[in-house]
């Protein structure tokens, strides 16, 4: 049956020419924006765990940052620490020769003074950015951010990776220095058995600053890494599929085109109705 007043035919064109209409909006906000999932409506699901997700991208970014600055500032202790021991090394060998009789030890003892005064100098100047590690100051650990661990429940703790300081002051734990005398034979032999316990010490402190600086570089590295794999899996939920996005646009501009025809001859079947009035 044949009407004036519902045309059937072109309700079914114009219903189809809206999904295309509709489907076309969607590619091509893809296409400009280069994300499949750009709002929560798009797929509130996928969308929220592309969010947590690319928030914890973020927050790695500044762990980062914190592993370098941790790193640059253990990186100070343990050169300064390397320094310490290399002077002490150049004392020992200035004890040991005091430990002859034919010698001047008075000048020997001028320069291990002199060289005494150069580790103080050097446990001053080794800080970075006002933190410094091995003046004795202070016996309290310092923590260095490293990661951020999200549990299955969603909860969220820091992760820190601890440096002990470590006293090199010629007046804490390297506070035998001052009473080094080699001025004597008696007082040249007690002088080498106290440089050695002092090298050790020394040699202990820049071990254990060599140690922590590799542990916070590594991390670093996984940082890196971890980073880059978010970014991946973030990508692979929420990226558009450029070459799909771009085939399913032209069938959907064919489909609009014929579309548009469908309703434009559905629109004028009623005027088909006329010739049976003639």
């Amino acid at each position: 049956m044949s009407s004036i007043l519902t045309n059937n035919s072109a309700m079914v064109a114009l219903e189809t020419l809206r999904n295309v209409n509709r489907n076309l909006e969607a590619v091509q906000s893809e296409i400009s924006t280069g994300k499949k999932v750009a709002t929560a409506k798009d797929n509130a699901g996928i969308w929220a765990v592309a969010t947590v997700m690319s928030s914890d991208v973020e927050s790695f970014k500044q762990i980062s940052d914190s592993l370098s600055l941790g790193s640059s500032t253990v990186g100070v202790a343990r050169a300064a620490s390397e320094k310490i021991v290399q002077t002490l090394q150049e004392i020992k060998s200035l004890i040991v020769t005091a430990q002859g009789e034919n010698v001047d030890r008075e000048k020997i003892q001028t320069d291990i003074t002199a060289k005494i005064s150069l580790i103080t100098g050097f446990v001053a100047a080794a800080q970075f950015n006002g933190l410094n590690l091995i003046d004795g100051t202070s016996t309290d650990d310092v923590n260095v951010l490293s990661s951020l661990n999200r549990a299955s429940d969603g909860t969220v703790t820091a992760g820190n990776i601890t440096v002990e300081r470590q006293d090199l002051a010629t007046d804490g734990g390297l506070g035998d220095l001052e009473d080094i005398d080699v001025t004597t034979t008696d007082d040249a032999e007690d002088a080498l058995t106290s440089i050695e316990d002092l090298l050790q010490t020394a040699i202990d402190a820049a071990a254990a600053f060599g140690s922590a600086q590799s542990s916070i570089n590594s991390q670093a590295e996984f940082v890196k890494v971890l980073t880059d794999s978010l970014k991946t899996g973030v990508g692979s939920l929420t990226d558009a599929d450029m070459e799909a996005a771009s085939a399913k646009l032209q069938a959907l501009q064919v489909q609009q085109q014929l579309g548009v025809q469908a309703l434009s001859i559905a629109n004028q079947s009623p005027q088909a109705l006329l010739s049976l009035f003639r």
